[in-house]
């Protein structure tokens, strides 16, 4: 009976501790993480500007996904249950590696200005975003250019880049350039600290 108790308390922090994963920033795709986007909104939402003759449009979207990072070490079980063992996360290895995800829609009006447009044929597309730090410095910079791409699209650029905790306010520069369309900009803001996802770590999310 005594055995079947521990089991039971075993698969219950174990069930705990898949619960918690997201939220402790377990190491994801953009797909899974949390992200800022620009413009604020739906998922649809999207900047837009048409060209001087009013007969072309461009519209951009970036997320911005921080992409926290951390290494795990071996943690006992509870008293009573030493010998389950569960890995859990070291708050000293956490750091940020950002990745930049672009949205784009390239619409042509084929009669009137501004009306009935359509989304057609293959384009070329130039992503860029530079990650700056509060004292204007380039942290992180991406620059991809795609031949061929649909009028509607998404791509995700990784960083390249691991950003450490705490080191301040960082501002988002982005663009989407399609040829004789222009350039669409955006910014966004960013804070570095990972005080929140230190409290998640702490005694009281099973830490010790």
């Amino acid at each position: 009976m005594k055995r079947t108790r521990i089991a039971a308390l075993a698969l219950a922090l174990a069930t705990a501790a898949a619960a918690l994963a997201p939220a402790l920033g377990q190491p994801a795709t953009a797909a899974d993480g949390a992200y800022l986007q620009d413009p604020a909104g739906g998922e649809k939402t999207m900047k837009s500007q048409w060209t001087k003759d009013e007969m072309h449009k461009l519209e951009g979207q970036l997320r911005f996904y921080p992409g926290i990072r951390y290494k795990t070490v071996t943690r006992p079980g509870p008293s009573g249950a030493p010998d389950y063992e569960r890995q859990v996360a070291d708050p000293k290895t956490l750091a940020w590696q950002p990745s930049f995800d672009f949205g784009w829609a390239v619409s042509d009006s084929k009669l009137v200005k501004k009306a009935v447009t359509t989304k057609d044929g293959r384009h070329p597309i130039v992503l860029h975003a530079v990650l700056r730090s509060a004292d204007h410095a380039k942290a992180v910079e991406v620059r991809q250019e795609l031949a061929d791409r649909p009028a509607t699209g998404r791509a995700k650029v990784p960083g390249g880049k691991r950003i450490a905790c705490d080191t301040g306010e960082y501002t988002v520069e982005w663009s989407v350039t399609r040829s004789g369309y222009g350039t669409l900009t955006g910014t966004l803001s960013w804070d570095s600290s990972c005080e929140q996802h230190r409290t998640a770590f702490s005694s009281e999310n099973g830490k010790v």
